[in-house]
């Protein structure tokens, strides 16, 4: 019975979440394709991350939600993003939740976490670290779609002791989101201590 309400808590939330994206004019193609390719990550990395299923759903709100600061324009939507998914009356989160789901879509680009920022230092040590591993599976994703196009349809990870490769399908050449995928793959690296490799691979 916990489980059934946990799913159904879940599912609600999710609906607002997916109202709120489209309310803000996200663009909607790709922040899905982009939650997609987060939730491979993160599947594909649970032996590093060792997260939980709540962990993930609030991986999912955060990717869907990432754009929707460009309702007020594309140089800070980040920052916006963070403000919006805190303020907003749309979302059924607790400020807890509120503050983690923000703070991922925050670092999906520009800085990385730091506690001189006011919304990170707020948070606990263990939600910190959360933020700073669950925003670069975001990061990474994020940059994997770096046209907007959908190239990368799937992707599969090899953990080695020293590296992580990243194995991207593509039916198109993908050369810059090979390249957007290196350069956000920073966040990731930094958190588990491996240099990571993003190869494409043709699909078939």
């Amino acid at each position: 019975m916990s489980d059934f309400i946990a799913d159904t808590d879940q599912t609600s939330k999710l609906a607002a979440v997916i109202e709120l994206a489209r309310t803000c004019e996200s663009e909607y193609e790709h922040v899905t394709h982009v939650s997609n390719l987060t939730l491979r990550l993160y599947d594909d990395l649970a032996s590093l991350h060792k997260m939980d299923r709540d962990d993930r759903f609030l991986l999912q709100c955060a990717s869907i939600l990432h754009d929707i600061g460009w309702v007020d324009g594309w140089k800070n939507h980040h920052k916006a993003a963070l403000q919006i998914i805190l303020e907003t009356p749309m979302l059924p989160f607790n400020h807890r939740d509120r503050l983690i789901i923000g703070s991922i879509a925050r670092y999906h680009r520009k800085a990385l976490p730091i506690l001189a920022h006011d919304h990170f230092a707020a948070m606990n040590m263990e939600d910190r670290h959360k933020v700073k591993v669950l925003a670069g599976f975001l990061r990474l994703a994020d940059g994997l779609d770096r046209t907007h196009r959908g190239k990368i349809r799937d992707v599969h990870c090899k953990v080695k002791k020293q590296r992580i490769e990243v194995i991207c399908a593509s039916a198109f050449p993908a050369t810059e989101e090979q390249k957007g995928g290196v350069e956000k793959a920073d966040l990731l690296s930094l958190v588990f201590d491996r240099e990571i490799s993003i190869k494409i691979k043709p699909l078939l």
